[in-house]
């Protein structure tokens, strides 16, 4: 099949859509499909790119209006998309997120074309807000043409089937998944000083909850141990600033900014914990990857997040400064307690008689010593953290009051590898792509009954311009006679 992915998000910009259209890109080319991608310009990034194992990239000399997304004009666009289309003999248009103008243009172009269509929706909306109003009406209207559509969480298809209206025989639901060969862990780059690091890892906007993340910083200020490492960059980098500078912790909070995804991995091994304060998501992929590198994870309990990682693998909270940090301190408390579990369970083992005549290794005043400045520490700690109480057994060990144990980070790699992988979610995507392929075309008729599904009537003017301007470019430039695009040569 020859497909052409479509988002106004994509490489130099950094993101879960970004990420999700180059891998499924990827795999679909090693699966034999021809695939080519779609998007505006980035600065200086114009024209057609040839990404890893010959991706190729059309970067459209449109410019940006609003937060990456180009002006949506309908039929200024209209010539661009139809070349690329024509020369690339596309079969399939797959567009993402809801947010792309370029995205929703390419299906209104395919489908007047007789080309499949497919729409994948990333997020989540309200209904009550003026934004959420008109995007779940251009989606509506969008989406009754499409023939199918993917959302990346059961959530996300109630939303989606709710706000835009569409048959829910028409959505499938097809998570997300990563990398987790590269996303491996790699306990030796955590520090080894007690110092324990919590990462944050993500675009630094509203909707990811960074205002919540400033209001929870300066409440660790009286832990010195806690640092935290900030990843991303948006308009909110300013306040994050402007907290560390006013609680003073400019040595504990370390802004990295944007960052390329293949560095992302660098900062994850660094951390213990990975925080997630996001308002609103259908599906997070930087949860997924913070697990696969073996963090904990302490993220809202908002949208599809749930359903994404099992109970062990993650901490919920509501989307509330009080509940976030709790849950921050029930990840420290897990983690003093399973090292001071391991430093035990050495020195018992070390200190114990072999075969009842054996030489103690240590002696029993270097073990009461050891055991006492190891009481020291953990009392320190425990007053700075709250709730954290320490009660002593008949076997004088220590055991912490929140009794649940942290999985090794490699078992929490192998947990993820078997939840969500790329070879699955490209069959599944697959399989959406062959029924398609079975659909009868649609007609002009059918495709303009489709749009007034929307109960918007104008519409139809303007699918009609788009429809006449389409008919004009093909009578002044045939697409029989237009020269077809080279193929990349393939690997055997």
């Amino acid at each position: 099949m020859r497909i052409c992915m479509v988002s106004d998000f994509f490489y130099p910009s950094i993101g879960g859509v970004e990420e999700h259209i180059f891998n499924l890109a990827q795999m679909l080319l090693k699966r034999g499909h021809k695939v080519i991608i779609l998007t505006h310009c980035y600065n200086d990034c114009k024209g057609v790119r040839y990404l890893t194992n010959g991706l190729k990239v059309y970067y459209l000399p449109i410019k940006v209006f609003y937060n990456q997304s180009v002006l949506p004009t309908m039929i200024c666009n209209v010539p661009l998309i139809r070349s690329v289309l024509l020369r690339e003999q596309i079969e399939i248009v797959h567009a993402h997120s809801a947010f792309s103008s370029l995205a929703h243009e390419s299906i209104l172009i395919g489908s007047l074309l007789g080309l499949k269509t497919v729409f994948t929706d990333h997020s989540l909306f309200g209904f009550a807000d003026l934004s959420a109003v008109f995007t779940n009406k251009m989606l509506e209207l969008d989406l009754g043409a499409v023939s199918h559509c993917i959302c990346v969480s059961h959530v996300g298809k109630e939303n989606t089937v709710l706000r835009a209206r569409v048959p829910k025989e028409k959505v499938s639901v097809i998570p997300n998944a990563v990398d987790t060969a590269f996303f491996i862990p790699d306990p030796s780059q955590r520090p080894n000083d007690g110092l324990i690091n919590i990462v944050l890892a993500s675009r630094l906007v509203y909707r990811k909850g960074i205002d919540l993340s400033a209001s929870i910083i300066p409440r660790f200020k009286q832990m010195p141990h806690v640092r935290f490492i900030i990843v991303g960059d948006g308009p909110k980098r300013g306040l994050l600033e402007e907290i560390r500078e006013k609680a003073n912790m400019q040595d504990r909070v370390e802004i990295v900014g944007a960052v390329e995804h293949a560095r992302v991995r660098d900062y994850l091994v660094k951390g213990h914990i990975f925080v997630n304060t996001s308002l609103t998501e259908a599906y997070c992929m930087a949860i997924v990857e913070a697990a696969a590198c073996g963090l904990q994870v302490v993220s809202t309990r908002v949208g599809g997040i749930p359903e994404v990682l099992p109970e062990d693998l993650i901490i919920l909270t509501e989307p509330e400064v009080d509940s976030i940090y709790e849950g921050l301190l029930k990840a420290l408390r897990r983690l003093n307690n399973c090292k001071y579990k391991r430093f035990t369970n050495e020195v018992n083992r070390t200190s114990a008689p072999n075969g009842g005549g054996d030489e103690v290794r240590f002696p029993k005043t270097k073990h009461k010593s050891s055991r006492k400045r190891l009481n020291q520490r953990l009392s320190k700690r425990s007053n700075a953290i709250n709730n954290f109480t320490v009660t002593k057994n008949t076997r004088n060990e220590f055991i912490s009051s929140d009794s649940e144990s942290i999985l090794c980070p490699y078992k929490c790699n192998e947990r993820v590898a078997s939840l969500y992988n790329w070879e699955n979610i490209t069959e599944r995507t697959e399989k959406v792509y062959n029924h398609i392929m079975l659909e009868p075309p649609s007609s002009l008729g059918g495709i303009l009954y489709s749009y007034l599904h929307g109960d918007v009537w104008p519409i139809l003017l303007a699918i009609s311009m788009v429809h006449l301007f389409l008919r004009f470019l093909e009578y002044i430039r045939p697409g029989r006679f237009m020269e077809k695009a080279r193929e990349w040569p393939r690997r055997d």
